[in-house]
This record gives structure tokens, sequence and C-alpha cells, in this order.
């Protein structure tokens, strides 16, 4: 059974999320297309950054805990997780956003956009000889720089809001996943690479990878269901 253990973090992740999406108050299930399509695109970026952290040893898996089907290098697990784990988020995401108004006054989500690409370069820059934390704190910040300077989103700190009430469940997958309650690490970090500091068994990068994550599907599931919706008017 250990070998499913992975693959079953995945399923529990996902099953609630995927049975309500078809209430007929949440209809989330309308949007499958859009989801799919945004994470996809977001997916293999990761997919290629996590592929390449697994060669170079910041990270690698064990293999007690999975079927033993790698594509890239990757378990399939992993390469499920960038699915599954968005899926949960913005499932969340679009049942807040619909139910309830969380938007923020622009000079105050600006305010929070500033600060927050300031702390990550700043932490970026300290930590420049550890490549997990450097690369993660860099990327997070231009992400918001882009996002928020660039493509106008008009959504981060709603989305940040969110995440930070998706962080339970944060903590409760990827602690499973770096080794709370199992007798050794899912996934395990070369301590080199990153600086230390955990959330009981999760590296606090974890965080801001996630973060990243999740921002980027947001935007790109906008966009698509965006896109939805003028081909329905069309029609």
């Amino acid at each position: 059974m250990l070998q499913y253990t992975y693959l079953l973090i995945n399923f529990f992740t996902i099953i609630i999320c995927f049975i309500f999406s078809f209430h007929p108050k949440i209809k989330f299930n309308r949007h499958f297309g859009a989801f799919l399509s945004a994470s996809f695109i977001v997916a293999v970026v990761f997919i290629v950054w996590d592929a390449w952290f697994t060669k170079i040893g910041v990270w690698w898996f064990n293999d007690q805990y999975l079927l033993g089907i790698r594509f890239l290098k990757l378990p399939i697990e992993e390469i499920l997780f960038f699915f599954c784990i968005p899926f949960a988020c913005m499932f969340t995401y679009f049942c807040l956003d619909k139910f309830f108004k969380l938007d923020w006054k622009p000079f105050w989500e600006r305010v929070f956009v500033v600060i927050a690409i300031l702390l990550a370069l700043t932490v970026g820059i300290y930590f420049i000889d550890k490549i997990y934390t450097c690369l993660t704190f860099m990327t997070t910040a231009f992400s918001l720089a882009i996002l928020h300077f660039v493509l106008k989103v008009r959504w981060l700190g709603k989305a940040s809001v969110i995440y930070l009430l998706l962080m339970p469940g944060f903590l409760m997958v990827n602690g499973i996943l770096t080794g709370t309650g199992l007798e050794s690490p899912i996934v395990n970090y070369n301590p080199q690479d990153f600086m230390g500091i955990r959330i009981l068994t999760i590296p606090i990068e974890d965080t801001a990878y996630g973060y990243e994550l999740i921002l980027w599907n947001i935007f790109f599931f906008k966009k698509f269901m965006k896109k939805e919706d003028s081909e329905i008017i069309k029609v």
C-alpha cells in the first residue's frame, strides 16, 4: 500500500472539490475546459523547473511511496500534483470569488504588491547561494511585478487572502509530502540548497513556490474563462 501514498494524496486533494463542482449553485464543472487549458500551460513551466531541480539534486523522491512510473525522470504522481493542487485552489478561488466580495482597493493592492516584491527580492538576493531559495523568491517577485505592472491584473490582493485561507490544506498536503506522519519524507530536499527554515517539515520556500503556481493558474484560468463566456454570448 505504501506505493500508493503520493497518488492517494493527490486523489484526496481534489475529490471533494470535484464532487462539489457539479453543485447547481457553483457549476464549476462548466469551466473544466478553462481550468485544464490554464493548468496545462502553467504545469509545463513548473514541470520543467521540477525536472531540472531533480536532475541537479535540489530535491529527490522516495520510491517506496511511488508507483514507479516516471516522465522526464519525475514520478507520475509529481506530474499530477501540478494539476490536482491547482484544481483544488481554483475551485476554492472560484467559490469564494462568486459568493464573497474580497476585492481590494487599488491603492492598498499596489502597496501590498510593492512590499511583497521588495521582500521577495531581498530574500532572493540575501540567499543567492541557495538555489531553491534564490530562484523561488526571485521568480515570485518577477511574477508579481509582471502580473501587476505589465498585465494590470487587479485581483492579487484577493488571491493572496484566499491563498492564506488555503494554507491549512497546504500545510496538511505538503506536510505529508515532506515527512509529517511518515517514517521518511516522500520529497527530500538538499539542505545546501534552501535556507533551512521549516513550517513543521515544510521548507518555507514551498509557500512561495505554491503561491507563484497558483497566481499563474488564476491568471490563465480567468483568461480562458472569459474566452468561454464570450463564445457562449456569440452563440
